[in-house]
């Protein structure tokens, strides 16, 4: 069981930190919302202590500790890892989930680039479907089938994220868009973070990841009904929020360098009544043969870790799993580097 003050400690920090899932989050049964709460918590605090930080590898190495701690049950004393370990703990969640998503981050502390959309799916994988399969598991699913559409979900959001910040991450001097779109569009990453402009080849490119991402929406639509009765509003609603601010993109004429696509209040109150509807209608009507469709390869590691069974790894193959202990080797031989160059 969280505690009380850990909690709320947990529900400010979302407020304050991720809208979208705040205002989805109200929507879910109480039993499923404060451990999601917990969990959300947990994950900023781990971005914000990798984005904030300029030891980018003692940042990870510290994050991974503290996991180290919350699965042997002796977590740091602070809410977001005492209420994380409750939440592993009362739902026992398997250790590859968080390990997955504290690997994203080490990829971002090394200023990866990534060569192809399988590539960029599989950063998405780590930092966004691992969130959506952990969610899962606090709503007691673990069929494989509904936990591959969740990773569908987490990695339509994810593009849907990368397009709407093509524009600010140039400015931060990073780039999400696969290389070889980049290379193909003619742009040099380089020229480009000097001075980011929305040309066509740019739109393009944003456009070809909201194709990729309405792509999978349609596919995690079809897990949402696999899912609790008094969950379905709340995820539904978080699928169109994320796909609302794809449309907004759109609007835009795919700029998302010279202005940054936004929804209003009141946008997100008409796709939570929709979701609503959605949820009452999913009760009655036939499955969708989608939601038996493979998962991508790129997240089969996550679906094989949750499931109840053995039978993805028959069916699917092996799962593969990253390593945080290469990625930490890469950023400090990166730090090390930067060092002799001061």
């Amino acid at each position: 069981m969280i505690a009380p003050d850990d909690l709320e400690y947990c529900k400010k920090m979302i407020q304050t930190g991720s809208l979208s899932f705040h205002a989805a989050s109200k929507l879910l049964p109480t039993h499923v919302r404060d451990p999601a709460l917990a969990l959300y918590a947990f994950c900023r605090l781990a971005d914000d202590a990798v984005d904030m930080n300029s030891a980018k590898a003692s940042a990870v190495l510290s994050l991974r500790d503290r996991l180290q701690l919350v699965y042997d049950g002796r977590p740091q004393n602070t809410p977001t890892d005492r209420a994380f370990a409750a939440v592993v703990e009362d739902f026992q969640l398997p250790r590859a989930l968080p390990e997955a998503l504290l690997e994203g981050l080490a990829w971002d502390a090394c200023e990866r680039r990534y060569d192809t959309l399988s590539d960029l799916f599989g950063y998405s994988a780590r930092v966004a479907s691992s969130v959506g399969v952990m969610m899962c598991v606090l709503m007691g699913v673990r069929d494989a089938n509904a936990l591959a559409r969740a990773c569908d979900l987490g990695l339509a959001m994810q593009l849907t994220n990368i397009a709407r910040d093509v524009g600010e991450d140039a400015r931060e001097g990073r780039i999400y868009l696969p290389m070889d779109w980049v290379k193909d569009a003619g742009i040099d990453p380089d020229v480009f973070f000097i001075d980011p402009l929305p040309t066509d080849p740019v739109r393009a490119m944003v456009r070809r990841l909201l194709v990729e991402a309405d792509r999978l929406y349609i596919k995690a639509q079809t897990g949402i009904s696999a899912l609790p009765l008094t969950a379905r509003t709340g995820i539904m609603a978080a699928r169109l929020i994320y796909a609302g601010i794809g449309a907004q993109i759109r609007k835009n004429g795919y700029d998302s360098i010279s202005m940054r696509a936004t929804t209003s209040k009141y946008q997100k109150y008409s796709w939570i009544a929709q979701a609503g509807l959605f949820s009452g209608v999913a009760s009655v009507m036939p499955r969708s043969a989608v939601i038996y469709a493979r998962p991508q390869d790129e997240v089969r590691f996550l679906v094989d870790a949750t499931a109840q069974t053995s039978q993805t790894q028959t069916a699917w193959g092996e799962g593969k799993t990253g390593t945080v202990l290469t990625v930490l080797a890469e950023l400090k031989m990166r730090e090390r580097s930067q060092q002799l160059q001061q």
